[in-house]
């Protein structure tokens, strides 16, 4: 889980910065604009993911040795 919400994290953060240096939103002109129900649902499962990376801030990693 954590994985895909990184993941989704990084589209999401390459997408606003093409928003913000090149007002151009990938996600909406992929999937047929900001209305479309497909680009609604990209921008949710996004937002999802963001609060679920809050929880990687707050848990502790133990340290494996691959010995």
């Amino acid at each position: 889980m954590d994985t895909i919400a990184l993941i989704l994290s990084i589209i999401g953060s390459l997408n606003w910065g093409l928003v913000g240096i090149f007002q151009f939103d990938l996600v909406a002109w992929l999937f047929g604009g900001q209305d479309a129900i497909i680009s609604r649902i990209v921008y949710t499962l996004v937002g999802l993911a963001g609060l679920w990376c809050i929880s990687l801030l707050f848990r502790r990693w133990k340290r494996v040795d691959g010995e």
